[in-house]
């Protein structure tokens, strides 16, 4: 990799934001769609199972019932919070579901290639980090293309299979709110409202041992 790539990819890691309240609204091209889906399948999977399908929503009913029972989660959360918590949790935007316009769901499917998955034999959840380090890929190439992603996880996951119909092994891993955007945030949203910090390196590596 030369040195223009390697800056360009540092640069794309450092501008990644968790999007919520920048979403316009306006759709995306079909060009657009295939190269942030085309990074997502491009990723490393355990035992290459690919276990990894996504769900392309933009019916607006469809969104609009993820919305509803999203903001009830988020409600039933914010009730279990202490005041103070709860002070730093109310003004939070937690989603961009219907201002984004879309959501990609990113799904697990254990049985894909069988039950005997080479690496998945002691570690069943590789298969889910697989699914994750597909997401994790389409939100480089999106932020890559200015383009927001925002990660709702204020779900429950028996609603989200119901809603998209998803096949009964399938499990739904995330679902990401894709769209064009204002801007990207310099702060992190959960860093700007003083809900947590940002914990320096040197505090999370060990040699070694612990």
């Amino acid at each position: 990799m030369d040195l223009d790539c390697q800056e360009a990819l540092k640069t794309i890691i450092k501008r990644r934001r968790d999007v919520r309240a920048e979403f316009t609204g306006d759709p995306l091209g079909e060009e657009e769609l295939a190269d942030l889906l085309n990074a997502a399948h491009a990723a490393p999977s355990v035992g290459n199972s690919q276990p990894w399908d996504f769900v392309v929503v933009r019916d607006p009913a469809t969104l609009d019932a993820f919305a509803e029972h999203v903001a009830q989660c988020r409600q039933d959360y914010a009730d279990s919070l202490d005041g103070e918590q709860r002070e730093k949790f109310n003004p939070i935007k937690i989603e961009g579901i219907r201002e984004s316009g879309m959501g990609i769901v990113a799904t697990y499917d254990p049985t894909r290639f069988g039950p005997n998955v080479l690496g998945r034999h002691t570690i069943s959840d590789a298969g889910v980090f697989s699914v994750v380090c597909a997401v994790q890929n389409l939100w480089l190439m999106a932020t890559a293309l200015d383009l927001g992603v925002g990660w709702v996880s204020f779900y429950q996951e028996p609603f989200l299979k119901e809603l998209l119909g998803l096949p009964e092994q399938v499990r739904p891993v995330g679902w990401l709110c894709v769209g064009r955007v204002t801007k990207l945030q310099e702060v992190p949203d959960l860093i700007r409202f003083g809900w947590n910090h940002r914990i320096a390196l040197e505090e999370v590596v060990h040699h070694d041992r612990w």
